[in-house]
C-alpha cells in the first residue's frame, strides 16, 4: 500500500461524506477558527483509501460549534470531551467535530478523568499511534505532522506516540487496536511498541467485554483476519482475550497440518481463517474457535463456544450461530450419502451457507479439495426455496382435529410427515392426512 503524495481532495470528488467534511472545515475557518481533518481519515486519505468517516479538530469549543451550525443540526455526543456531531444533509456525511485538547489521568484504563482544550501540537501528543496523529487542511491541501506519522506510513511501521507503556496504560483497548490496525494496513510493529504490548497484554481484561468484542468483529470480518489473529497470538493477547484457545496455541504454532485432527492444529485454524471469503462475524468467530474441545467432541466444543459468546456479551443470535457452526463443522462430509430430507434440513437451515463456507475453508486448510462443500453448494443452487423449505402440508391443528393431543408422539408424527414431504413421498394435505390415518390404524 503506497503513500499518496498528491494531497488533493479531488481523489474522492463524488463522495457526499467528503464534501460535508470539507464544508464543515470551510465554515469553521470562515468564522475565524482553526479547523483540520484529524486522525484516521487523514491516514486513510494519505494511503489513497476512501475514509469510512471524517473527524474534524478545531479550536472552537463545543458551545461555539453548536452556535455556528445550529442546535438542530448538531448533537452533543461527548461535549464533556469537546466532541460535537455535525449532521449532514439527510444524515449523510455526519462529521464529528472535536476541540483540540490534552487529557488528564486515565484512572479506569479507558477514559481520561478530565480534558483541557489546547493546540493542534498538544492534541497530537494525546493520540494513540503516529499514523493516527496527523492533521490535514482540505482547503489549503496542507498536511500537519507533529509526531512523525507520515514517515511511519512510508516506512510501513505502527508506532505509539511517545512512551508506548504510557499510551497503553491510558487506554488498554489500544493493545488490541495495535494488532488490528497494524495488520489491516500491512504495517510492522515498532520494536518498543511491540514490547510494551507483550508486557501489558494481560491488562486488556480491564476493558469491557463489549469493547473487546467490537475489536474482534472488526478483525474477523476484514481480509487481514489471519495476520491479525496470528499477531495477537504471538504477542500473547489472544490467550488473554480467549483463554480457551491457549491449549491449542501452545506447542502447536510450528506443527505440520494434521489431516486426522484438523481442528486441534493451530496452523490449520489460521489457514482456515485466511481461506474464508468475506465472512460475517459469526463465521469468522466459529472458525477461530474450532480448536476448542479437540476434534472428537463437537457438542462439547459448541458448549464452550456458547460460553465464550456469553462472556463477550454477544447477542443471542450471534452466540447461537457461532456454536451451531462449531458443532456441525464436519457434518457436510456425510451429506452426499444422506437422505434427501437430511440434506434439505441441514443445508436449508438459515446458517447453511455459512456452514458450507466453513467446510470449504477447513478442507482447503487441510490441503485437500473442498469436495463436500462443492457438492452441498450445487445441491442448494439446484433447488428453489419452495423445494428446499416447503410449507408443511399438515399442521398441528390437523392433528388436534384428529383427536391427538400435543406431546412427544404428536411431534414425532409431524416430524416424520415433514421428512416424507421433503423426500417427495407426500405432496399434498390429502396424502398427508391419509398417511396419518394409516399410521394411527397400525398403532
Amino acid at each position: 500500500m503506497n503513500l499518496v503524495d498528491d494531497y488533493s481532495t479531488d481523489t474522492f470528488h463524488d463522495e457526499p461524506a467528503r464534501d460535508q467534511a470539507v464544508a464543515v472545515v470551510r465554515r469553521l475557518q470562515q468564522a475565524g477558527f482553526k479547523a483540520l481533518w484529524a486522525g484516521g481519515c487523514v491516514r486513510d486519505f494519505l494511503l489513497g483509501l476512501r475514509p469510512s468517516d471524517y473527524d474534524v479538530a478545531t479550536d472552537a469549543v463545543p458551545d461555539q460549534v453548536r452556535q455556528l451550525f445550529g442546535e438542530r443540526h448538531t448533537l452533543a455526543i461527548g461535549a464533556a470531551f469537546g466532541v460535537i456531531l455535525v449532521r449532514g444533509p439527510g444524515g449523510v456525511g455526519d462529521v464529528e467535530v472535536a476541540t483540540f485538547r490534552t487529557e488528564g489521568p486515565y484512572n479506569d484504563g479507558r477514559r481520561p478523568e478530565r480534558v483541557v482544550f489546547s493546540t493542534p501540537e498538544e492534541d497530537a501528543q494525546r493520540r494513540d499511534f503516529t499514523i493516527n496523529g496527523l492533521f490535514y487542511d482540505p482547503l489549503s491541501e496542507q498536511l500537519f505532522d507533529y509526531v512523525g506519522g507520515r514517515d511511519d506510513l512510508r516506512r510501513k511501521v505502527l508506532r505509539a506516540i511517545g512512551d508506548p507503556l504510557e499510551r497503553f496504560t491510558e487506554d488498554k483497548l489500544r493493545i488490541l487496536r495495535a494488532v488490528r490496525i497494524s495488520s489491516r494496513f500491512g504495517l510492522e510493529l515498532d520494536v518498543g511498541t511491540a514490547e510494551a504490548i507483550r508486557q501489558m497484554a494481560n491488562q486488556i481484561t480491564v476493558v469491557s467485554q463489549e469493547r473487546i468484542a467490537q475489536e474482534l468483529k472488526k478483525i474477523l470480518t476484514h481480509p487481514t483476519r489471519r495476520q491479525a489473529i496470528e499477531r495477537g497470538a504471538t504477542l500473547g493477547i489472544l490467550e488473554v482475550v480467549i483463554p480457551e484457545l491457549r491449549e491449542a496455541m501452545i506447542g502447536r504454532s510450528t506443527s505440520a497440518v494434521s489431516h486426522e485432527t484438523p481442528f486441534v492444529d493451530w496452523l490449520a485454524t489460521l489457514d482456515a481463517l485466511g481461506h474464508l471469503n468475506s465472512p460475517d462475524f459469526e463465521l469468522g468467530l466459529a472458525t477461530l474457535l474450532l480448536p476448542i474441545g479437540g476434534a472428537g467432541n463437537r457438542p462439547a466444543a459448541a458448549k464452550i463456544a456458547a460460553q465464550i459468546c456469553r462472556r463477550l456479551k454477544l447477542s443471542t443470535v450471534e452466540g447461537e450461530q457461532t456454536s451451531w457452526l462449531v458443532e456441525r463443522v464436519s457434518a457436510l462430509e456425510e451429506m452426499p450419502g444422506a437422505t434427501l430430507a437430511m440434506q434439505k434440513k441441514l443445508l436449508g437451515h438459515r446458517w447453511g451457507r455459512n456452514l458450507i463456507a466453513l467446510s470449504r475453508a477447513v478442507a482447503i486448510a487441510r490441503g485437500g479439495p473442498p469436495t463436500s462443500a462443492e457438492y452441498c453448494e450445487r445441491f442448494l443452487d439446484g433447488l428453489s426455496e419452495r423445494e428446499l423449505r416447503p410449507e408443511p402440508v399438515v399442521t398441528g391443528d390437523d392433528l388436534i382435529r384428529m383427536q391427538l393431543s400435543p406431546g412427544k408422539r404428536f411431534k414425532e408424527i409431524l416430524g416424520t410427515l415433514y421428512d416424507l414431504q421433503l423426500e417427495g413421498e407426500i405432496e399434498n394435505r390429502e396424502e398427508g392426512l391419509k398417511w396419518i390415518s394409516d399410521h394411527l390404524k397400525d398403532g
